[in-house]
């Protein structure tokens, strides 16, 4: 048998990193000293409270029962008080709180919950494949809208067609961003408020970055706004802040209704994040304080490496404020999946194209603060040798 996909599937793009993977396997089996700077996958260790909550909770018969939808009560908790620490934040653990399996399925989960087929969702390009995926899959119509130097990276929402506008059911936001590490100013976030109420959008805020920020910059939870509650519902995740990215735990907070459509199409097809994972999760939130600003320290000072080897290798590197990333421009006009491709083949370095998260990012590339601080200066000094 022949099995043919369907549209929703023949619609959907690339992985972004398709055959950069096994060509990295294939230069390493020939000896390359391959240096991986793709994936935001960091190569530190979670809190050791988180381990051993892990550890403690898996012992326990009652964690290997089905979670559910409710999920670890004891989890939701953390996470409002968390949110009314680090934001000054109140939510209703039971009613505005969903517990994830990571942020990335909530995400493209959402899509399900509020679109009819044909209704458009408002996404930036380039941006995190979730959003993408979990619209054509519920089969609403993405509007990409391209992120550019001369905008901030910020979408411009009074430039969108009006056209678009009417049928759009829901909008997409990332800050601080990736891949293009942008921040949105406050006026920026009160305007995407106004523009939701002014058109009956949602607003699905992803604030997967809010803690890996630098400089003293501390980015800004939506619902720290007014009307926000309204018209928002924001996802977190514990993969970069804690260095969990294979844990698979994130959450939904904001609006109830949101919060109980998203619950419903999980319910449909998940049973919840495993509970000791969950256990996890409350004892990484209990170490915010004292564990998380010496992990954005490491952070930090790869990127001041980084940038400083990068920019002597002749690239233009800026410091961004916040995320795990560095987004640089392509030297002289080359698409970035040659030119990723070249540094993979040539120099052993792999770096993700910008035009793998969306054709509004070619003319750019990616690298993770992922590897020690070494490893980036060797990855800039052979990059050099590509310009």
């Amino acid at each position: 048998m022949t099995l043919r996909s369907g549209r929703a599937l023949r619609s959907l793009p690339g992985y972004p990193l398709a055959g950069f993977k096994e060509r990295r396997l294939e230069l390493e089996a020939d000896g390359v000293d391959v240096i991986d700077l793709g994936a935001g996958d960091a190569d530190l260790s979670p809190p050791r409270a988180v381990i051993d909550a892990l550890r403690g909770a898996a012992e326990e018969a009652a964690m290997s029962r089905y979670p559910f939808q409710v999920g670890l009560p004891a989890f939701r908790r953390a996470i409002a008080s968390w949110m009314e620490t680090r934001f000054g934040v109140t939510v209703d653990p039971g009613t505005e709180v969903l517990p994830l399996i990571g942020s990335k399925e909530g995400l493209a989960h959402l899509p399900h919950a509020v679109l009819d087929p044909g209704d458009v969702a408002i996404m930036p390009d380039p941006g995190y494949q979730a959003y993408l995926g979990g619209t054509v899959l519920a089969a609403g119509e993405p509007w990409l809208v391209p992120l550019r130097p001369e905008n901030d990276f910020l979408i411009p929402l009074d430039e969108l067609p009006r056209d678009v506008v009417t049928r759009a059911r829901l909008l997409f936001l990332n800050y601080p961003n990736n891949p293009t590490t942008a921040s949105a100013p406050e006026t920026y976030l009160r305007r995407a408020i106004d523009f939701c109420h002014e058109h009956g959008l949602l607003l699905a805020y992803d604030n997967a970055y809010s803690e890996i920020a630098f400089d003293g910059y501390r980015p800004p939870s939506i619902l720290e706004l007014e009307g926000a509650r309204d018209i928002a519902v924001e996802f977190h995740s514990l993969s970069k802040t804690y260095n969990m990215t294979g844990w698979r735990l994130g959450w939904a907070v904001g609006n109830r209704d949101a919060v109980a459509a998203l619950s419903r199409v999980k319910s449909f097809v998940d049973t919840g994040a495993f509970l000791a994972v969950q256990a996890a999760g409350v004892a990484a939130l209990g170490c915010w304080g004292s564990w998380v600003p010496g992990n954005v320290r490491v952070f930090e000072s790869r990127r001041d490496r980084a940038v400083a080897c990068m920019c002597a290798a002749g690239y233009e590197a800026t410091p961004p404020k916040a995320t795990m990333y560095l987004w640089i421009p392509v030297p002289g006009g080359e698409p970035s999946g040659d030119f990723a491709r070249r540094a993979l083949d040539q120099e052993g370095v792999m770096v993700l194209p910008g035009a793998a998260l969306g054709q509004g990012g070619e003319g750019f590339f990616r690298i993770a603060l992922t590897v020690p601080e070494a490893r980036l200066e060797e990855a800039a000094a052979r990059l050099g040798r590509l310009r």
